[in-house]
């Protein structure tokens, strides 16, 4: 048996390495690197993410995607046998971006020649294309960042793992990727684990995009499917099902309740490519189905990449759908395993044998820690200043963005003995993150009680926002008040979240949040076009608020309707027709379902 640790790079790339036209017998895994344009993300802001219905602590939310790329570079892993070519990048969350089909020469993926995020929650930002792993929730925070990897070579099998311990609740989780010398199928086993004392949610789908085209083929079972568009219904796939891409006319997400079958695929003959998915049904019963169609839903397909070229994404996984989630116990292991099939030819799902290569055992796939030292290091060295009553490190300034991971259960006195600093400066920023701390891991009451005992503006910014989860409104509205940073109070992220506030208590406050929205007017940022919008309305100015909304520049993204409930709130003030509603709003149209928000908005 062979090993090789690889540490992660600072971002994502795709297949770069010629593959050898005579490979050997046995499987390999190749390193390379190459350059990759990439759009730059703008973070939302210094408020730690705690209790946002647009984020997830302690992980950074974005708001905007810029308009044009810069190169980075990114490593490469290139796992191949005698069949195909597969490319693995830990950089983003252990996503495969390429298989190569070798029989055709084609390749069987969407594979985007930009890194192109699309913002979608909770983080609002993914990069479409390949095949990713989701964990412990859908869209993971972890999918766009770097994951330790490791390389193994055992009884002629090659291994690629990738995987870490999520910040969030700190539980690990690793994805295997592996090939035999002569497999036809791409294997991943998904291993999940709860190190801590107590049950955690979590959910987790493969989910894997291939290139769409009218003509592209759905061969999936027939059974009973809920079809979740522009409205939710249960379909009988086999006489209501489409049978090719031009039968579906909006974005539409199809999740199978009943199957005569647990294999599933897709095939374009005009591409003359295809993927199919098979797996035990014991353990990875979950099938969906996500299309953007044919018509002006399609739009939203081409946001991820530079060519006008479309994408479909075919999805498996253990739970039934996308708004469920389980619970992992304390202590306890699950895994399942999944089978990928690229081909030049259309295939029978009916006749799809489900594989058994011989695997490592399962406690053999590795396990890891935290994935970036960037996110840790500040925190383990705090803790073990505590432990050994060393001096301890300085806190992170506040523009760094780097808040203490909820899911580092042990960080408790460390950051309670770290907040009575001799240093008043420093003291202040301990308690700011102790107070962030306590939020993230939902102990409210202690984390206003520490954050009410700091002057920083960031902490007082945050305890607004957990007041106004409390519905106390009023409590908020002086938590904002007492903001004394003129930077801070100009700051799109409290701007936002004050007029929010401000607007809960009643029109009494309209002369206010106008003094605050016309002290950032000149700014084209779109969330406080919003609330300028929802201003309007509210001093009865619908016609002006109906011209303040479309002339707005707005960013697609999915799963958020402000925009869309600004639009119906004045069609109906003016009694004009509220549909269509306009696409320059960049809004899906999709119908309420799933659990992607963890907190109101």
């Amino acid at each position: 048996m062979t090993a090789t640790t690889l540490l992660p790079a600072v971002a994502i790339g795709l297949l770069a390495i010629e593959i050898a036209p005579e490979p050997p017998d046995a499987p390999r895994v190749a390193r390379g690197e190459e350059y990759r344009l990439t759009h730059a993300l703008v973070p939302c802001g210094p408020v730690p993410t705690a209790l946002d219905p647009n984020g997830v602590y302690p992980y950074i939310s974005y708001c905007e995607t810029s308009a044009r790329p810069a190169p980075r570079k990114y490593q490469l892993l290139v796992l191949e046998n005698q069949r195909m070519a597969v490319t693995i990048n830990a950089d983003l969350g252990g996503k495969v971006m390429s298989i190569v089909h070798k029989g055709s020469g084609k390749e069987v993926l969407y594979v985007p020649e930009v890194i192109r995020h699309t913002r979608i929650l909770p983080r609002f930002y993914f990069v479409a294309g390949g095949i990713e792993v989701s964990f412990p929730i859908s869209h993971s925070p972890s999918q766009n960042e770097p994951l330790p990897c490791r390389v193994d070579e055992v009884d002629e099998r090659a291994y690629v793992t990738c995987g870490e311990r999520e910040l969030r609740f700190g539980m690990r989780w690793s994805v295997e990727y592996s090939l035999g010398p002569d497999d036809g199928f791409l294997t991943e086993r998904v291993v999940m684990h709860n190190p801590g004392a107590t049950p955690h949610p979590w959910m987790s789908w493969s989910n894997a995009a291939v290139p769409s085209a009218p003509d592209t083929e759905y061969h999936f079972p027939n059974g009973s499917v809920l079809s979740h568009s522009s409205q939710i219904a249960t379909i009988d796939w086999r006489r209501e099902g489409p049978k090719h891409e031009a039968d579906i006319k909006e974005m539409t997400g199809y999740f199978w309740k009943s199957k005569d079958a647990n294999a599933f695929g897709v095939f374009t003959p005009s591409i003359g490519t295809g993927l199919y998915h098979i797996a035990d049904e014991r353990v990875a019963p979950g099938i969906k189905l996500w299309s953007y169609g044919v018509g002006a839903d399609r739009e939203w397909a081409m946001l991820s990449t530079a060519a006008r070229q479309p994408y479909i994404e075919i999805q498996g996984g253990p739970i039934a759908d996308q708004s469920i989630k389980l619970e992992l116990q304390p202590g306890e292991t699950r895994t399942h395993t999944e089978y990928w099939l690229p081909t030049d030819k259309p295939l029978d799902i009916h006749a799809l044998a489900l594989p058994n290569p011989k695997l490592r055992p399962k406690d053999d796939v590795p396990q890891f820690e935290w994935g970036r030292p960037d996110d840790v290091d500040i925190w383990h060295s705090l803790w073990r200043a505590h432990q050994t009553q060393s001096p301890r490190p300085d806190p992170p300034p506040i523009e760094a963005l780097r808040w203490p991971p909820s899911g580092m259960d042990e960080l408790s006195a460390a950051l309670e003995s770290a907040s009575r600093d001799a240093n008043p400066e420093k003291a202040a920023l301990w308690r700011f993150y102790y107070g962030a701390w306590l939020a993230g891991r939902g102990d409210t009451e202690n984390a206003l009680h520490i954050l009410s005992n700091c002057e920083l503006g960031v902490a007082k910014a945050l305890a607004a926002r957990l007041l106004a989860a409390k519905d106390d409104w009023a409590a908020a509205a002086r938590a904002f008040g007492a903001i004394s940073e003129r930077w801070l109070q100009l700051h799109p992220q409290v701007v936002v979240e004050r007029d929010v506030v401000l607007r809960h208590l009643g029109p009494q406050t309209l002369g206010e949040r106008e003094r605050w929205l016309n002290s950032v007017d000149a700014l084209t940022d779109e969330w406080i076009a919003e609330r300028q919008v929802q201003l309007l309305i509210d001093k009865g100015q619908f016609r002006s608020a109906r011209q303040r909304l479309l002339s707005t520049r707005f960013q697609k993204v999915h799963q958020t309707y402000t925009r869309t409930a600004l639009w119906m709130e004045i069609c109906k003030s003016l009694k004009e027709p509220c549909r269509p509603v306009p696409q320059s709003l960049g809004e899906d149209r999709l119908a309420s379902f799933g659990a992607y928000r963890e907190f109101k908005q």
